[in-house]
């Protein structure tokens, strides 16, 4: 029974939720039904179909709307009473600052992906407020407690950063199925139906190839004197057969690997327009733009069905045909949605016949979308366990029982007979350069890389700073802001453009710079080390950050802290197995029971096939764990 100081914690709360997804629609009725009185939630998502399965605050009718909204509204149906206030916004707004987390006693998260969680995990520990973090894919979750001086903040253990594929192996040698997937989806079908102004590789390549008198300039413009389907042959015949020959040209690249073929439509297709065998009117009659699909043309109905080459084939010109003739108005502005139909069904074809070609195995329209998606298809069992036990905890913190926080994982199979693994938190990271301020260490090539690149490749995109300050010392040489004059802009933009030594200041091996966001008051100081020559295939940025320091562990010493060993720089698999959004966790060193320590490593060890897992997230809620090995070695300071 809970206890009367429970009930006035919990009424007297105000609380915080992030994401209104899977996780987010179970956590606001189970905070709603367990007494909280005064709950904000913020997501910036409108309701799609696919979401219906599983969050069932949502209807067919709330298609479009927006999530926040849509389930304040369904629980205040049931619990009249209480106060939900909704935002539909990006919590990285300005508005949602330091000084609005303040207000609250402690924060929620069910969000979908790395850059917004450490956003949040940062406005938490500069506002002092307690964080519950969550996750789930599939069977699996997880719920972790991070308390600001307490625990580990969320960064204390780095997250993977995203796989990134060489040019040279998505437009010349690929050896994967991801890596057609990856050229239809980012390549193709954004020269296609994107912004053709935009330059991408597959437009250097086909323009490099273009020489001949054969092929015009730019190959994927449409001509006047043309039909549809003349373009769709033109474009399939461009890209699945000359751009094969050319590459075919270089006797080196292929010493070692298997020559690909040239693939014409001529040779597969025959003369005439391609012959719909299904219905047409309704492709003609619907009025939702991304259920307008080439299958349904074709009268091909089984999504999980691998098809032939012609049967790819004849998708792929069907998709252009309707793309250019029934969301005309869209083509030029396209980005690829794994929920429009038609752009999944172009993807998978291309990605097929480049397959084909190459030969690698193809797949079905179904496999092809998880893989372009990166989907796991969501249980929402899952959902309302880990809402649960976010409640739990937040219950805890909110009585201030630091001896009774746990970080609770949800496996699909048992290990000692259980199915929730409770797991004490540690103390924070003293190499975590959020919660510590540890100095991190960047190698670049001070001659060649400028401002810009150490901006929007570390500072943005590893850092995940949206409003970052940079100084040299006292010299101020980059900052973003709504207040600046139009001749700071100007200064700080020509900054941009220079390259590091050739500062007034320079920029060179020995300099720190001082980076700082001040939306998320969060500052750190970065040592610039001068480096010659990167790796493009392990080092395509150009650059390496650290700053996760491994320190030897001791025999017989299980109370030094350490890192995982892995730089926030390291590259993750982002295909169908992977995803660069989760959350990782090593089980050898997080799955110690506080009261039975000779267990717990077996435990762990038995938890080992996690390692196993393929990182698959939905499309709301996400998260991995993984095992790097012996576990006597990952002790690591557990909270007292």
């Amino acid at each position: 029974m809970a206890s009367h100081h429970q009930f006035s914690a919990v009424k007297g709360a105000k609380v915080l939720m992030v994401g209104a997804g899977g996780i987010g629609c179970e956590l606001l009725k189970t905070l709603a039904l367990s007494g909280f009185q005064d709950i904000h939630i913020i997501d910036m998502d409108t309701i799609e179909v696919s979401n219906l399965n599983r969050q069932f605050l949502f209807r067919k009718s709330h298609v479009g709307l927006s999530k926040a909204k849509v389930a304040r509204d369904a629980v205040l149906r049931f619990r009249p009473h209480i106060s939900i206030t909704s935002y539909h916004a990006n919590v990285k707004n300005q508005e949602f600052n330091v000084d609005f987390f303040k207000q609250f006693n402690v924060v929620l998260n069910g969000l979908d992906n790395l850059d917004a969680r450490r956003h949040v995990n940062r406005l938490c520990l500069a506002a002092d407020v307690p964080l519950v973090e969550s996750g789930t894919t599939g069977f699996l979750g997880q719920v972790t407690v991070h308390v600001k001086g307490r625990t580990e903040c969320y960064e204390c253990q780095p997250k993977p950063a995203p796989k990134t594929y060489p040019v040279c192996t998505i437009t010349s040698t690929p050896s994967k199925f991801v890596h057609c997937i990856v050229w239809a989806k980012d390549l193709l079908f954004a020269k296609l139906f994107g912004d053709k102004n935009q330059e991408n590789d597959l437009n250097v390549r086909s323009s490099d190839s273009a020489s001949s008198s054969n092929h015009a300039e730019d190959i994927f413009e449409l001509y006047k004197d043309e039909t549809i389907e003349q373009y769709g042959r033109r474009v399939f015949d461009h890209v699945f057969g000359y751009n094969i020959e050319v590459a075919l040209s270089n006797d080196d690249t292929w010493k070692n690997r298997n020559k690909p073929r040239p693939i014409y439509s001529r040779d597969i297709l025959p003369d005439e327009p391609t012959k719909q065998n299904g219905n047409s009117d309704k492709n003609c009659a619907t009025d939702d733009q991304s259920s307008i699909s080439a299958m349904t043309s074709l009268g091909m109905k089984n999504p999980q069905e691998i098809w032939s080459l012609m049967e790819n084939s004849r998708i792929f010109i069907e998709a252009i045909k309707l793309f250019f003739t029934k969301r005309e108005k869209d083509v030029g502005n396209l980005s690829f949605d794994k929920d429009d139909q038609l752009a999944v069904e172009f993807v998978t074809a291309a990605a097929n016949i480049r397959a084909e070609s190459f030969g690698i195995p193809m797949h079905s329209l179904f496999e092809s979308k998880g893989i372009a998606g990166n989907i796991v298809h969501a249980v929402a069992t899952t959902n309302a366990i880990i809402a649960g036990l976010i409640v739990i905890e937040a219950i805890k913190v909110l009585q201030n029982e630091a001896h009774n926080y746990r970080m609770t994982y949800c496996l699909e199979h048992p290990s000692r007979k259980m199915l929730l693994m409770p797991v004490e938190p540690f103390e924070p990271n003293k190499s975590c350069y959020v919660c510590s301020e540890t100095p991190l260490s960047l190698e670049i090539n001070t001659h060649k890389a400028k401002l810009r690149d150490f901006v929007e490749k570390i500072v943005k995109a590893k850092l995940g700073m949206n409003f970052p300050l940079i100084m040299h010392g006292s010299a101020l040489l980059y900052e973003v802001g709504d207040d600046l004059d139009e001749d700071m802009v100007g200064n700080y933009a020509a900054n941009l453009e220079k390259v590091l030594s050739e500062f007034p200041s320079p920029i060179v091996s020995g300099t720190i710079l001082s980076v700082e966001d001040l939306q998320q008051e969060l500052s750190c100081s970065i040592n610039i080390k001068h480096r010659d020559e990167f790796d493009e295939e392990k080092e395509p940025d150009g650059m390496v950050l650290s700053g996760w320091h491994q320190t030897s562990l001791e025999k017989g010493d299980s109370s030094k802290t350490l890192g995982n060993g892995e730089s926030s720089s390291t590259p993750s698999a982002t295909e169908a197995d992977k995803n660069e959004d989760l959350d990782i966790v090593a089980s050898g060193r997080k799955r110690k029971l506080g009261k039975a320590p000779s267990s717990a490593v077996d435990m762990a060890n038995e938890a080992n096939s996690l390692k196993k897992l393929e990182e698959l997230d939905d499309d709301d809620d996400d998260l991995v764990m993984l095992d790097d090995g012996d576990s006597a070695m990952n002790k690591k300071k557990r909270l007292q």
